[in-house]
């Protein structure tokens, strides 16, 4: 029998992935607006091998790290680590998710995200999150530039 949500029906189950790396405040904004959607937020972590490969960096935190951060915010239920690569579609498969939420920086196109899902018999929606303000208030990249500059020189 499915679990019901405040709500009375189903639980609604949102899905999230990425680095997480040096968690900011327009992380904090992603997960809530995220986990908005529905009544679980699940958070896959990107892999550090796939950090190495999509940031071109290595990751300030490890994975595990990354992960532990994430389990202690009040509005994340579920964490887990992605497989070293690309998406892991058979841990998005036992996830189960009804939503993936994508954050408005991801390089992905909700369609062809769709398509992809579907190809694995995954019938999430697919959702963009978008910015909370008009100009992005933190990105990692910014941050490790903005140290480098004022505590490196």
């Amino acid at each position: 029998m499915a679990e019901k949500s405040k709500k009375g029906g189903k639980k609604v189950r949102v899905l999230v992935g990425g680095v997480f790396d040096l968690l900011h405040v327009g992380h904090i904004h992603f997960l809530s607006q995220a986990k908005a959607l529905g009544d679980e937020l699940v958070v896959i972590v990107a892999h550090d091998e796939t950090v190495r490969k999509q940031k071109r960096r290595e990751p300030v935190n490890s994975a595990e790290d990354r992960a532990e951060l994430l389990r202690a915010l009040k509005m994340v239920d579920e964490v887990y680590i992605g497989a070293p690569g690309t998406i892991d579609y058979e841990l998005v498969k036992r996830i189960n998710p009804d939503i993936i939420a994508i954050g408005p920086d991801q390089d992905f196109s909700c369609e062809r995200l769709k398509g992809e899902l579907r190809k694995h018999g995954i019938n999430a929606e697919v959702i963009r999150i978008p910015y909370l303000y008009k100009s992005d208030r933190a990105k990692t990249s910014k941050i490790i530039r903005k140290i480098i500059e004022t505590y490196c020189e």
